[in-house]
């Protein structure tokens, strides 16, 4: 239906990464996860917590965010 306020939504379908990371950093996101628990008692899985941790980095880095308002910042898979 032609006309709708709400534009079509983008694709939303996850998309699964695998990543190594340091031992160090394994332990850093053991520790933020028991922080989360303690802070709001709710128990996340680091697998739930790194796309957040993730967006919100990206979401603070002005120049990530004025490149992606430029343009600059395209996708290249």
């Amino acid at each position: 239906m032609a006309g709708l306020k709400l534009a079509r939504l983008e694709d939303r379908t996850p998309v699964k990464l695998a990543i190594a990371v340091s031992p160090q950093l394994h332990a850093d996101l053991h520790l933020y996860a028991r922080l989360y628990r303690e802070a709001y008692g709710i128990e996340e899985s680091i697998a739930d917590l790194v796309p957040s941790i993730l967006a919100a980095f990206l979401a603070g880095d002005r120049a990530f965010v004025r490149a992606r308002a430029d343009g600059k910042a395209a996708v290249k898979t």
